[in-house]
């Protein structure tokens, strides 16, 4: 196992990440962001330098913890050679075994190696897979003539809302993604519609991985064009800022993905793969 501390060796790192695009995109996304003033305490562990067989991307060690955050405990995954991720896996200094946490990737062979070890720690295994997209560089925007006046206004979002978001998110509606939703409003560019109170009506925020995720707009303003402005604009504020646009839905998502069809998303090859890890002595603590 070896840290990449070299802020040079880390920018190297992001450059050789993108020829291996997509199945590398979560990884990336959270190098950039490490080399754009690392807003979320993350480090690089891979298992050798310069020619790396794999790389995870992890919160960095003295960061404050919540041992159910699994949210925050976030690791992300990219490799060319399995065994190679397997062998960071089985190292004891690589992940913390002792906590909730989540790996994600978009290589389908994480799934059966992560499952195969956690088992033999005697951890849960949660696997949520998704259809992986990636936005095209957005050169004109939708027609947004009718929130430019108040009300509705196109703005972003502030602390003040993760609230709202957390009891819409299907993800949320615990103490421990409220905190994670304010601090990604706090890092992560975010586009929202307020209406004429002021409050969010529709919107879209960014996660630790520079992927697009949240996109929702409360029912009963729903039909308006929102979803697809606030979904074009907030990749164009990624794109604009160097960073693909890219995000994951479930299958059943009818329709959010005749949105991303509608919209001309690209819908990549290869599946995004979350799994939730929980030790015995955290079963059924944990939120989805």
């Amino acid at each position: 196992m070896l840290m990449l501390n070299s802020s040079t060796k880390l920018l190297i790192l992001e450059k050789m990440l993108k020829s291996h695009f997509p199945e590398s995109l979560k990884v990336y996304g959270a190098v950039m962001n490490i080399n754009r003033g690392n807003p979320f305490q993350k480090e690089v562990v891979l298992d050798s330098w310069p020619d790396f067989k794999a790389v995870i991307t992890r919160r960095q060690k003295e960061a404050v913890t919540d041992n159910l955050d699994h949210y925050t405990n976030a690791y992300a995954v990219f490799y060319k050679d399995v065994r190679a991720y397997q062998g960071l896996l089985e190292d004891s200094d690589v992940i913390n075994w002792d906590q909730v946490f989540q790996i994600q990737g978009l290589q389908s062979e994480l799934c059966d190696v992560t499952k195969a070890v956690a088992h033999s720690k005697r951890l849960d295994v949660k696997l949520i897979s998704f259809q992986a997209v990636h936005f095209s560089p957005v050169s004109t925007l939708p027609d947004t003539s009718f929130v430019k006046s108040s009300p509705p206004r196109l703005t972003y979002l502030s602390v003040a809302d993760a609230d709202l978001l957390n009891r819409t998110w299907s993800r949320g509606g615990n103490e421990q993604c409220l905190r994670y939703i304010s601090n990604l409003i706090s890092c992560f560019p975010s586009v929202c519609v307020r209406d004429d109170k002021g409050n969010p009506v529709s919107w879209s925020i960014t996660d630790q991985f520079a992927t697009m995720c949240h996109g929702y707009t409360l029912p009963e303003h729903r039909r308006k064009g929102y979803s697809r402005l606030v979904g074009l604009t907030l990749a164009r504020k990624l794109q604009s800022r160097g960073f693909p646009a890219q995000g994951n839905v479930l299958d059943d998502n009818v329709a959010s993905i005749g949105l991303l069809k509608s919209i001309h998303a690209e819908f990549l090859p290869c599946r995004f793969h979350r799994l939730i890890l929980t030790p015995a002595a955290f079963s059924g603590q944990v939120h989805p």
